[in-house]
């Protein structure tokens, strides 16, 4: 198993995870264009993939991405006195359910965590489903208060 950075040569593999897991939790959507969403993401993918902003982590098995986790790195105004570092915003955590349980995930996420650590982000932001609480309090998250919300209508 190797834990790397995603390259564009995955594209296709990380478009049909994600239209997984979105049914995988919601099945109201697998009547909607795989052709649509496909264009869509793959646009969304190769510009992230560029952008030097989006890191996804990928974990692959004999060529099979078996786990992915997506961090964005939000970027802070300075602050007189202290250098100012991003932080990373975590989503799109996701193990293809046959490899799920194996601990590829943690693997994943702890490879995240130090290259947090080597690059002096700031801390790193979830919003995990009651689900997956157990999951990034094992590996060292802890559960916050929920942040404020702005819905325009």
């Amino acid at each position: 198993m190797e834990i790397r950075l995603a390259e564009t040569k995955d594209i296709k593999q990380l478009i049909r995870m994600r239209w997984d897991f979105t049914i995988e939790y919601d099945e109201s959507k697998k009547n909607e264009s795989y052709d649509d969403f496909e264009k869509e993401c793959q646009l969304f993918l190769e510009k992230a993939m560029n952008s030097g902003q989006w890191f996804i982590w990928v974990a692959e098995d004999h060529g099979k991405i078996t786990s992915h986790i997506y961090i964005e790195l939000i970027q802070k105004v300075p602050r007189p006195g202290r250098t100012t570092y991003p932080f990373a915003y975590m989503t799109n955590v996701y193990t293809v359910p046959e490899y799920r349980n194996a601990g590829i995930g943690s693997k994943v996420i702890s490879t995240i965590n130090e290259w947090i650590k080597e690059n002096n982000f700031e801390f790193v932001i979830v919003w995990p489903s009651d689900e997956s609480i157990h999951y990034y309090q094992k590996n060292g998250y802890v559960h916050c208060t929920e942040p404020m919300e702005y819905f325009p209508s």
